[in-house]
Parts: structure tokens; C-alpha cells; sequence
């Protein structure tokens, strides 16, 4: 257990890891998969260079999970800078442990069919367990979430703590109900979902919460979104492309309802935030009502 986030290792009796905490970076782009693929490759490489010697060891193809091996690297490479439009999805060589994941949803923004549907984006996610944290430390962490960020044209993006499993499995979301709302600095990752809705909306605030164009432009730019948070260990730093990034204090915090913990600092950047903030349409869910998706995405203003 962490001072900052608690230990979740949640297994079925067979064994088989459903949910861990760890760490997931996740970007946006409101630009078509032809335009943003290189940039894609390059912050792919950067997340490669800055991993243990196969951290990731499967890919999905064809409906099914194959080694990636040269040739499974290859076909990666292909499927991301060679079509219109490209899915991929990397895990860690475990297939099991929740660890490491690569995931990108690259859509044909330009076609017409395609650019009907506002919310439509090109989404990217890397996720890390929460050792590498404990081993190289924030300032580490920090530096590798920008390291990927920097090459990508994004319009939002977030990186921070996250409950790393996949929400579509029985009895994911039950485990994560009660956890979700007494650790409300652990993110609900779906990227296919947020890919199709977000748009140039936002998700809720993040440790490094990263804002593009709209949203910075209608905030008045770096200064005036630097103007309206005044949490003591909050910064706002600049970056080239007219975008920003907001990182709320020198470490990922968990929070802790039960014990008073409710991060103020989020909760500031989330009144700042809350004109722009993505409210999904939910989906039938006895386990996680419409009612709690409200309730979650609300978490840091009620």
C-alpha cells in the first residue's frame, strides 16, 4: 500500500488477474489516422524505449492473440503509418497481469462519413503498472508522459492513476463500483467508447491533465487558464502547438473518501474544467446505474 494509492489485486478463483491499479496515459485527437500516424509511431517508440526488453509480448490479429515477434512488430508498423484507418492492440507477454497495454483507435476523419460524427476521435493509450512508478519516482513519470504527448496534435488527454482492466468483462464493474467512488483519483479507462464520443469535449481531471485546442483557446489561452487555479501545487506548463498541460502536485494521488481525502486540487481544476467536461451516454449496467456514471463523473464538483 501506498501513501498515495492503494494496492488493488483483484483475481478470479482461477487466478486470472481482473483489475489492478495502475497507471494509464491517454490522448485524443480530433484529426484524421492518416495525418496523426507518424506522430502516433514516434510517441509509440518512446513508450518502447522506455520499457523493460518485452514488456509487451502480444498483439490482436484476426480476432485472436498472436506473439509479437519481428513479424508481429512489423505488422504493427504497417497497420499504423501504411492505411487510412488502423486498431491496434499490444499487451504485456503475461496476457494476463494487466501491466502493460498499447491500444489506438485511428479513424478516417476526412471522409465524409466519417466527419458527420462529432465525437469521433483518434484515441491512443499506454498503460504502466504502478511499479514503474515506485521505481523511478514522478519526476521519471512525469517526463515520459510528456516525452509521448509531445509529438501527438491532441485536443485532451489525461494521465494519472487508473483502475487498469478491461470494464467489458463479468463482474469488472461490480468489483470497481465501491472502489471508484471511495478513490476518486482512479480513472474508469474505455477507450473504444471514449474514441467514438468524446470529441473535443474533456474527461474529468487527471495528475496531468493535457488540453489542446478548442478547449485552451476558449480558457484564454495558458495565462488565463493559470489565472484560475491557485492550489499551491498545481502548475501550468506550455506547450509548443498551443497546448498545455496541468499537473496537480508532484505526485498521482488516489484520494480517499472514507479517510477525508478529497482532493482539493482536482476538484478546482474540475470547476474550471466543468463548461467542457464529456458526460457519456450510459449503458444498461445493473452493477454501475446511470445514476453512478453520473455520480462518478461528478465526483470532484458535488
Amino acid at each position: 500500500m501506498s501513501e498515495h494509492y492503494p494496492r488493488i489485486r483483484i483475481r478470479t478463483e482461477g487466478g486470472h488477474l481482473l483489475i489492478r491499479e495502475g497507471l494509464s496515459i491517454n490522448f485524443y485527437m480530433r484529426r484524421s489516422h492518416a495525418e496523426v500516424a507518424p506522430a502516433v509511431m514516434r510517441s509509440l517508440d518512446a513508450y518502447l524505449r522506455a520499457m523493460e526488453p518485452r514488456a509487451l509480448g502480444l498483439y490482436a490479429a484476426e480476432g485472436e492473440w498472436r506473439e509479437l515477434d519481428d513479424e508481429g512488430w512489423a505488422s504493427t508498423r504497417r497497420r499504423i503509418l501504411d492505411g487510412t484507418s488502423a486498431i491496434v492492440d499490444l499487451r504485456d507477454a503475461s496476457g494476463s497481469e494487466n501491466r502493460y497495454r498499447v491500444e489506438y483507435y485511428g479513424r478516417p476523419l476526412d471522409a465524409p462519413s466519417w466527419g458527420e460524427r462529432p465525437g469521433m476521435v483518434c484515441a491512443l493509450s499506454f498503460w504502466l503498472p504502478t511499479e514503474y512508478l515506485e521505481e523511478h519516482g514522478p519526476a521519471r513519470l512525469c517526463e515520459l508522459v510528456l516525452e509521448l504527448a509531445d509529438p501527438l496534435p491532441f485536443s485532451s488527454g489525461h494521465a494519472g492513476l487508473s483502475f487498469n482492466c478491461e470494464t467489458d468483462v463479468v463482474g469488472v464493474t461490480q468489483e470497481i463500483r465501491h472502489r471508484s467512488f471511495r478513490y476518486p483519483g482512479l480513472d474508469i479507462p474505455n477507450l473504444s467508447r471514449f474514441s467514438r464520443y468524446l470529441g473535443t469535449r474533456v474527461r474529468g481531471p487527471s495528475w496531468m491533465t493535457f488540453l489542446g485546442q478548442p478547449v485552451l483557446g476558449e480558457l484564454g489561452g495558458v495565462g488565463g487558464l493559470r489565472s484560475r487555479l491557485h492550489s499551491p501545487e498545481t502548475t501550468v506548463r506550455e506547450l509548443e502547438g498551443e497546448r498545455a498541460v496541468v499537473t496537480l502536485g508532484p505526485w498521482p494521488e488516489a484520494g480517499d473518501t472514507e479517510q477525508g481525502q478529497v482532493l482539493p486540487a482536482y476538484r478546482e481544476l474540475a470547476r474550471v474544467l466543468e463548461p467542457w467536461l464529456y458526460h457519456q451516454k450510459p449503458l444498461f449496467n445493473p452493477h454501475f446505474t446511470a445514476e453512478d456514471v453520473l455520480r462518478w463523473e461528478r465526483r470532484f464538483l458535488d
